[in-house]
C-alpha cells in the first residue's frame, strides 16, 4: 500500500475518527508488527494538535506465549499500575485511537478457563474506564490493518502478499478511506444515518419481530425511551467523532427481560482469539436459557457465564444488504468489518445513549429502566439476505421496514 494512501488513512481515524482536539493526550494501541502504521498515526495526531501521544504497544505473539506458559495464577490478578495508568488518562480526558490487525486463531488451542478468568478479572478491574467510553464521556476509534494471518484466513489459498494487497484493498473501500479526500466522505456518509435513525425514532416501535431463511424467529422487545442511533456519536465535550472505522449500523437498545425466540447466528464470532462457529441462542424473558455451537461451545459458555447480564441483549443493530461491506461477500472473521455487513445483537453492556437521558442514569438507574449491564459487550452477527423486520407499535400495529436484507419503508 503505498504511503501517500496510509496517511490518509491515518489522518481519517485521527480527524474524524477521534477527532483529536488541540492539546489533548492521545492514547494509541498498536501492535509491535504494525509501528510504521502506529508512527504515521502518531505523527497525525501531533498534526492535529495533540499535546502528547502516547503508544501503547502490544504484541501477539507475546500474548499468546502468556496464556500458554505463564503460571496459572497470573490470571487471577490485574496489574494496579495498569489501572492507575488507565485512571491517570482518563481524567486528562484522553483520546484512544486502536488498531486493530489481529489473526482470529491468535489463541486458539489456548486453556478456556484461562481465558475466562483472565477477561473476568481484567474487565472488572477497567470496569470504571470502559462505562466512560461507553458514555461518550472518552472519544475513541478503531480502524483495521492488515496481517498476514488475518489476510491468509480470509483468502486461502493466496500467496501472502497477495492476500495483504486484496485485504488492504476491501478494509479501505470498506472503511470509505479509498477516495481522495476520505474525510470529507465520511462527512457525507454521516448524513445516510440521518433519515434512519429519525424513521426509527418517530415510529417509537415496542418490539420488533426479527425472522430469517437461517432459523431465526425472534420477538424483541425495545427499552422504554429507547433511542435509534448510528454513524457519529457526540462526546460530553460536544466533539463529534466516529468510533468505529467502518460503520454501517443503526442500533438501539432492547429491553433486557424481552427478548423471546430462537437466533441462529449467520457468520463466526471471533471471540479472544478463538472463532466460534454455526452457534445458535434460545431467549426467554431476556435471558439465553439454551446455547449450542458446533466449534469452541466451551468459549461460548465461558462467555454467557462472565455474569448474569452476559445472557441477556445490550445491542440490536440493523445494517442494509447494500452497504459496501455487505457487497463484497467475504467473510472477514473480524467484528469490526462482519458487523457492518450483517444486522447484529450484542450480548451484554448496553450503552447509555441509546435511552433517553440514559448518560445521566446510574447503571441501577438503567438497569430498573430495561437496559443491561454486564462486563461485556459482544457482537454476533445474525443478519441474511431473507432477512425481514416487523416494528410493532404500542397499539399492536405490525410495519414491516426491512425485508429481504434492505429497508423497504424509506
Amino acid at each position: 500500500m503505498d504511503e501517500a494512501r496510509l496517511k490518509k488513512y491515518a489522518d481519517l481515524l485521527v480527524r474524524a475518527g477521534g477527532n483529536v482536539q488541540k492539546g489533548q493526550l492521545v492514547v494509541i494501541s498498536c501492535t509491535v508488527d504494525n509501528a510504521y502504521f502506529g508512527r504515521m498515526v502518531q505523527s497525525a495526531a501531533y498534526d492535529a494538535g495533540a499535546s502528547e501521544v502516547r503508544m501503547d504497544w502490544s504484541d501477539d505473539v507475546s500474548v499468546r506465549a502468556r496464556f500458554l506458559r505463564a503460571a496459572d495464577e497470573t490470571f487471577d490478578t490485574f496489574p494496579q499500575w495498569r489501572v492507575d495508568k488507565l485512571k491517570e488518562q482518563d481524567d486528562r480526558g484522553a483520546v484512544y485511537l486502536h488498531i486493530n490487525s489481529s489473526d482470529p486463531d491468535l489463541l486458539a488451542g489456548v486453556d478456556s478457563d484461562r481465558l475466562r478468568r483472565w477477561s473476568k478479572v481484567s474487565r472488572t478491574a477497567t470496569k470504571a474506564h470502559s462505562d466512560l467510553t461507553m458514555k461518550n464521556v472518552l472519544r475513541w476509534s478503531i480502524v483495521a490493518i492488515p496481517s498476514p494471518a488475518w489476510a491468509k484466513k480470509v483468502f486461502p489459498g493466496v500467496k501472502t502478499e497477495e492476500a495483504i494487497d486484496r485485504l488492504w484493498v476491501y478494509l479501505l473501500k470498506g472503511a470509505r478511506a479509498d477516495g481522495e479526500d476520505p474525510i470529507a466522505d465520511w462527512d457525507k456518509h454521516k448524513n445516510n444515518f440521518t433519515k434512519r435513525a429519525e424513521y426509527l425514532n418517530k415510529q417509537n416501535f415496542a418490539a420488533l419481530r426479527i425472522t430469517t431463511g437461517l432459523g431465526t424467529d425472534l420477538t424483541l422487545g425495545l427499552a422504554k425511551n429507547h433511542i435509534w442511533v448510528g454513524g457519529e456519536d457526540i462526546g460530553k465535550d460536544g466533539v463529534p467523532f466516529f468510533p468505529n472505522l467502518p460503520t454501517e449500523e443503526i442500533f438501539t437498545m432492547p429491553d433486557r427481560n424481552k427478548a423471546d425466540g430462537r437466533v441462529v447466528a449467520s457468520m463466526p464470532l471471533s471471540y479472544q482469539g478463538n472463532l466460534i462457529e454455526n452457534f445458535e441462542f434460545t431467549f426467554k424473558d431476556g435471558k439465553v436459557i439454551d446455547f449450542k455451537a458446533e466449534k469452541n461451545q466451551d468459549v461460548l459458555k465461558n462467555m454467557l457465564g462472565m455474569d448474569e447480564g452476559a445472557t441477556r441483549l445490550g445491542e440490536v443493530a440493523i445494517v442494509a444488504n447494500s452497504s459496501p461491506i455487505g457487497q463484497m461477500n467475504t467473510l472477514f472473521y473480524n467484528t469490526l468489518f462482519d458487523e457492518n455487513a450483517s444486522a447484529h445483537l450484542a450480548l451484554g453492556k448496553a450503552y447509555p445513549n441509546n435511552m433517553k437521558d440514559g448518560d445521566n442514569l446510574s447503571t441501577e438507574e438503567l438497569v430498573a429502566a430495561g437496559g443491561n449491564d454486564s462486563l461485556i459487550h459482544v457482537d454476533f452477527m445474525f443478519g441474511t439476505a431473507d432477512m425481514r423486520i416487523i416494528g410493532i407499535g404500542h397499539d399492536g400495529k405490525e410495519t414491516v421496514f426491512y425485508d429481504k436484507g434492505e429497508y423497504t419503508a424509506l
